[in-house]
């Protein structure tokens, strides 16, 4: 059995395997992070890597330390997979994944579900023989709000609310109901954000020296 599996993996062309190593960094994040298995978590990404949320922006090292505060608080936010597709220009890769983000929350006192439905858009680089990632930027598409009880309704504040982007406004809310500084302009499925993203995408492939650049914070109180 073992032979067999060496020898199919021997037919794969050298894309394929590349694909397969980047394909595993994905799932191997979603899975790590979600589980509290931080330290193999950090096996995902280069030293220099960093990642951008709905409610953090900074090096990854940082990310794992406050997910595993929110983690060991009870915080609870589960990642779902689904479509990949990469493009390779081996050391650079960009891949982008289906996904859904699932964040169950008290808002105004009532238990809900919200799922936020995008992209996983990720910057790779394939180091000392080890594809990681260097950057990751969530797309965000539609989300929605549901109370966990059929019974119980809530009653959203709507000029709060319209304060969002379409995309991710459901989530947002929440997250803001328990504490977090949500970023406003997170890259959605049109516009100017998303756009640049793109570009930079783009320009991670033909070998530009940085993997984009940080989002500005925009949140209400830089207004």
């Amino acid at each position: 059995m073992t032979s067999d599996i060496a020898a199919d993996l021997a037919d794969l062309s050298q894309l394929d395997q590349h694909t397969m190593a980047i394909r595993k960094v994905v799932e191997d994040w979603a899975v790590l992070r979600d589980s509290g298995r931080w330290d193999e978590f950090a096996s995902v990404w280069h030293d220099d890597g960093w990642m951008t949320a709905t409610w953090f922006q900074g090096p990854f090292r940082d990310f794992i330390r406050v997910s595993r505060e929110g983690f060991e608080r009870g915080v609870q936010i589960s990642h779902f997979l689904g479509g990949f597709t990469c493009e390779v220009a081996v050391p650079r890769a960009i891949a982008q994944t289906k996904m859904k983000i699932e964040q169950r929350a008290s808002v105004h006192g009532v238990d809900v579900d919200v799922t936020c439905s995008g992209r996983f858009y990720d910057f790779l680089e394939l180091r000392d023989g080890r594809w990681a990632l260097v950057r990751r930027q969530p797309i965000y598409e539609r989300d929605r709000m549901d109370v966990v009880n059929p019974a119980a309704t809530v009653q959203l504040d709507t000029a709060l609310l319209d304060l969002f982007p379409v995309g991710y406004r459901h989530l947002a809310y929440a997250q803001e109901q328990v504490g977090y500084r949500v970023m406003r302009g997170l890259p959605g499925l049109t516009g100017a954000a998303i756009e640049k993203l793109y570009e930079e995408g783009a320009s991670w492939l033909a070998g530009s020296p940085e993997p984009g650049q940080p989002l500005k914070n925009l949140s209400q109180e830089d207004d």
